[in-house]
């Protein structure tokens, strides 16, 4: 009965803070768009990660990154996650906290009102729906790549909604790894679904967060005919994880 006088109340706050946050930011934000990339994107990524700061802090989730190995400032990867929930993407500012990246990120995401100007400049813009501009993406990121920006991208694609660890990968995340010998840094997520569930953005809940470096998976003589064996490597090494801490599925 409580939950269901007061979580409302909490749910317009958490949404309050959200919009308010962006509001603050905004004018730093027209000048990164002044700016264009690399350096306006660059400026979008510290004010996101200020922004995510005070907003996870202001809804109660407490964020702790579990370091099995750590990122090493300056130096630039293929970082790939799982994903399990929208707030993944206000809690990877947690998890990577000194490099500088770009992400790539589904086109709806960028429709909306403030953070949708935010999103597009931290962020290379994909349209699932696309063949053509699934190309496009990944020849953004490779330009990202080659300028030592590291790329974020989420290699099962979309949420995953079955009862398993993780859904199939993609291929995309390990071609561009091998095809720019970047490394790739897998990280993994442990409870950002009990946090907002990837069934509506509506189901937002304070507690603890948990992510998990992993150790970097190199590429350095891989060849095209070896972006199987890497995508299954990162797999099983994901996998393993969430079973180690006991995470999201049980």
């Amino acid at each position: 009965m409580l939950r269901k006088i007061f979580y409302p109340i909490y749910l317009g706050y958490c949404y309050l803070t959200f919009v308010l946050g962006l509001l603050i930011i905004f004018p730093a934000v027209i000048l990164a768009v002044i700016l264009g990339q690399p350096y306006g994107g660059r400026l979008v990524i510290h004010l996101s990660r200020a922004w995510s700061d005070a907003w996870i802090l202001l809804i109660g989730i407490r964020h702790k990154n579990i370091i099995e190995a750590p990122i090493v400032r300056n130096s630039h990867y293929v970082f790939v996650a799982n994903h399990i929930s929208y707030m993944d993407i206000p809690l990877l500012f947690q998890v990577i906290r000194k490099n500088d990246f770009r992400i790539l990120g589904k086109v709806e995401m960028s429709k909306i009102p403030l953070f949708g100007l935010l999103y597009r400049l931290a962020v290379v813009l994909i349209d699932r729906t696309s063949t053509k501009s699934r190309s496009k993406s990944i020849e953004k990121l490779r330009v990202v790549l080659e300028q030592n920006i590291s790329i974020f991208i989420f290699p099962e694609g979309t949420f995953n909604e079955t009862k398993t660890p993780l859904k199939g990968f993609y291929d995309g995340a390990f071609r561009i790894a091998i095809e720019t010998q970047t490394p790739v840094k897998p990280i993994v997520y442990l409870d950002s679904v009990h946090r907002m569930h990837y069934k509506t953005v509506f189901s937002i809940t304070p507690g603890r967060s948990r992510a998990v470096h992993l150790a970097e998976i190199p590429v350095k003589g891989l060849t095209l005919s070896d972006v199987g064996t890497l995508k299954n490597t990162t797999f099983e090494a994901m996998e393993a994880c969430i079973k180690r801490y006991g995470g999201f599925y049980s």
